[in-house]
């Protein structure tokens, strides 16, 4: 349980943080479709013989990159093609899965989460992670705050738009990947979006956004785990049924 706190408490630090840039720059499908995506990283896992969450992360950074390349070369409308890369990856997963009869390591818990499977190892994954997006957002952040709100300007007084828009999505698609294992495939995206969501309705300063987003993620993750052992469901929906709470 203390492991699973201290989980809870990392990945919702983390989709806070990142979920109230991600909101604001109107990417929170990319949550959604990243999430849906991983079901083919679980299934190249499980045909390979590999642990399926071995296989998301590196999956996820391949997933951000294809997007941030394909949005960088084609002018196509950022929901769409998300959606086309998202479905695509979705379908193949699903083609992939028909040829393995049973999963041993429960793909329940990959879709609906389980917190109380959290290693030491992603412990300290996650620390790590929480370090780099904290460092990262706050050695760009005005630079992050500008592409936010108008990204012309920002390319016009020399902010590298497309490396920082890359590395953005890179670490967001690394939070969803580690944050899939609590939350499961199926809702990882409210994960990063309710929490970001209401403390945009409860904060006047964006400072205070930030922070109180990170702060009701860590939250919410805490009570949700706490309802999830106690009544004894899944930690996923219980979480997000937490932040709905909150929100």
């Amino acid at each position: 349980m203390q492991r699973a706190l201290i989980g809870g408490v990392l990945t919702g630090l983390m989709g806070g943080l990142m979920g109230s840039f991600t909101i604001l720059r109107q990417l929170s499908f990319f949550s959604d479709a990243l999430g849906h995506s991983a079901l083919l990283g679980i299934s190249l896992g499980l045909l390979l013989g590999f642990n399926p969450s071995w296989v998301l992360l590196p999956f996820a950074v391949i997933f951000a990159l294809a997007v941030a390349y394909f949005l960088e070369h084609t002018h196509l409308w950022t929901d769409a093609l998300l959606n086309i890369i998202y479905s695509s990856s979705l379908a193949v997963g699903i083609i992939l899965l028909s040829f393995r009869d049973e999963y041993q390591g429960g793909i329940g818990n990959l879709l609906f989460g389980d917190i109380l499977a959290v290693q030491t190892s992603d412990l300290i994954f996650g620390s790590v992670l929480l370090g780099a997006c904290g460092l990262f957002l706050s050695l760009t952040l005005r630079s992050q705050i500008l592409m936010t709100l108008h990204e012309p300007m920002a390319i016009a007084r020399g902010v590298s738009v497309s490396a920082q828009r890359t590395a953005f999505i890179v670490l967001l698609s690394l939070v969803v990947g580690i944050s899939i294992k609590a939350i499961g495939v199926l809702l990882v995206s409210a994960f990063v979006v309710i929490p970001a969501c209401a403390a945009r309705l409860l904060s006047r300063t964006f400072a205070n956004y930030v922070v109180l987003s990170a702060g009701l993620g860590a939250l919410s993750a805490v009570i949700g785990i706490l309802v999830s052992a106690g009544f004894d469901l899944p930690s996923g929906p219980s979480i997000v049924a937490t932040q709905l709470a909150i929100f």
